[in-house]
C-alpha cells in the first residue's frame, strides 16, 4: 500500500511538471520572442501536444491510487493531494522562469493547503 501511494505521488508530480509546461511555457517562450509570431492555433497544438505527456502519468496515477482499484486514496484525497501538488509545482516554475517572488500571503495560502490535505485525511 505504501508504494502504491509513492507511486501515485510520484506520477502525479511528474504529470504537474507536464501540465504546468503544457499551460504556462508558451508566455516564456513568447517572452523570449521564440514564438512570438505563432498564430493562436499552433500556440493551443504546441501546449496540446505537452499536455498529452501529462494525461500519460496523471491517468495511471489515479488508477494505482485510487482506493476503488486498490490504492490507498479515496477520490477525495487523490484530489486534494493532485491540486497541492499543482500549486507547489507551478510555485517553482514561477519563481524559476518568470522570478516571481512568494509574500506573506502566498505563505499563509500554502499553510491553508497543507492544513486542508491535513483534514481530507481525517477520518
Amino acid at each position: 500500500m505504501f508504494a502504491k501511494g509513492l507511486s501515485t505521488i510520484g506520477l502525479l508530480l511528474v504529470s504537474n511538471v507536464f501540465m504546468t509546461l503544457a499551460w504556462y511555457l508558451h508566455l516564456k517562450l513568447q517572452e523570449m520572442k521564440v514564438i512570438s509570431l505563432w498564430p493562436v492555433w499552433a500556440v493551443v497544438l504546441f501546449s496540446w501536444s505537452i499536455a498529452l505527456f501529462e494525461y500519460s502519468f496523471q491517468v495511471p496515477a489515479n488508477r494505482i491510487g485510487f482506493e476503488g482499484n486498490g490504492g490507498p486514496f479515496s477520490l477525495l484525497e487523490l484530489k486534494v493531494i493532485q491540486e497541492v501538488i499543482t500549486l507547489t509545482v507551478f510555485t517553482v516554475f514561477s519563481m524559476t522562469l518568470f522570478g516571481t517572488r512568494l509574500a506573506w500571503n502566498h505563505v499563509a495560502a500554502f499553510i491553508c493547503l497543507i492544513l486542508a490535505v491535513w483534514f481530507a485525511f481525517q477520518k
